[in-house]
């Protein structure tokens, strides 16, 4: 009966099994094979006639060391650093949002307010971040501000702090919606038990509120910083040529037709590799701290 019951639900999953390898797996498998192919004059990858050779001679792995070189160092790390700011700054504002909406607000309104939040998502991510070019560039309302303040004129413009404002712009909802999802499910009774125990207001914020809202923190991290890191849109519109990151490498490589397809295939999978790498550390790390509470607390 149990075989006939597992073998019914792996039936049932199959679809979606099928669905998942068609559209993400095999895109995946084909870049990640591209990646070790030589470019033709085009950019495009060329048929390898003896595989043999290619692999023993070592020049299966010259778009990785292409994709390494020292030259390529400073916008992989101004892809980390905007991304690790762009989430860090997205989980500070938030968090006093997502938890004025499910535990201040009263709860007629909450369903207006989490209105707001998603509204953005009404209108094309690309017109949004087209209108912050009016906003941070010259003659802006920023830079007309300025000047009736008599400070002078201000174009942010093309500039890295441009990037960070229309990533933490466009990122902000897929940090509250999970932060809100969380307090929303937040025992209350645990927070007064707290305070009958001589916790006050700050205390129970952190010794209870932030660990059991935990869950959302990291599905709102995770959401924010790994689009932040291969994303390329933002960058492009206002941060112009002065402002490339990892994004705009691999889309050069795909779009230019001084481009190589196979070393932007390269680019990809280093990209990803770097964010699987911080994603396993990070999981680590909250598995350790998981396991020393546990051992912190007798029974």
């Amino acid at each position: 009966m149990k075989s006939s019951s597992k073998t019914t639900s792996l039936l049932q999953a199959l679809p979606t099994w099928l669905l998942l390898g068609s559209l993400f797996v095999a895109p995946l498998v084909m870049i990640f094979l591209i990646s070790f192919a030589p470019a033709d004059e085009y950019g495009d990858p060329m048929k390898v006639d003896d595989l043999r050779s290619h692999i023993t001679s070592g020049q299966v792995w010259d778009n990785y060391r292409e994709a390494v070189r020292p030259t390529y160092l400073n916008t992989y790390l101004r892809s980390l650093w905007v991304a690790l700011a762009t989430t860090a700054i997205c989980l500070l504002v938030s968090y006093p949002v997502a938890y004025y909406i499910a535990i201040v607000a009263k709860p007629r309104w909450r369903n207006l307010l989490l209105l707001g939040v998603a509204i953005p998502f009404w209108t094309s991510f690309v017109i949004r971040t087209s209108a912050w070019k009016m906003i941070l560039g010259t003659e802006g309302p920023i830079d007309q501000f300025s000047q009736w303040a008599g400070l002078g004129h201000v174009d942010l413009l093309y500039t890295n702090t441009a990037v960070l404002i229309g990533l933490i712009y466009g990122e902000l909802p897929f940090m509250i919606l999970p932060l809100y999802a969380s307090l929303e499910k937040l025992d209350r009774t645990l927070l007064e038990a707290a305070g009958d125990l001589g916790a006050g207001r700050s205390g129970a914020f952190w010794r209870v509120t932030v660990p059991l809202t935990m869950p959302g923190i990291i599905a709102g991290v995770v959401l924010v910083f790994i689009p932040s890191v291969g994303q390329y849109v933002v960058s492009d519109l206002l941060g112009g040529s002065k402002t490339w990151l990892a994004g705009n490498l691999i889309q050069f490589q795909f779009t230019d037709s001084t481009g190589s397809k196979p070393l932007g295939a390269a680019f990809s999978f280093i990209v990803m590799a770097a964010v699987l790498l911080i994603l396993l550390a990070y999981a680590l790390y909250l598995r350790k701290e998981d396991r020393t509470d546990r051992v912190a607390i007798p029974g």
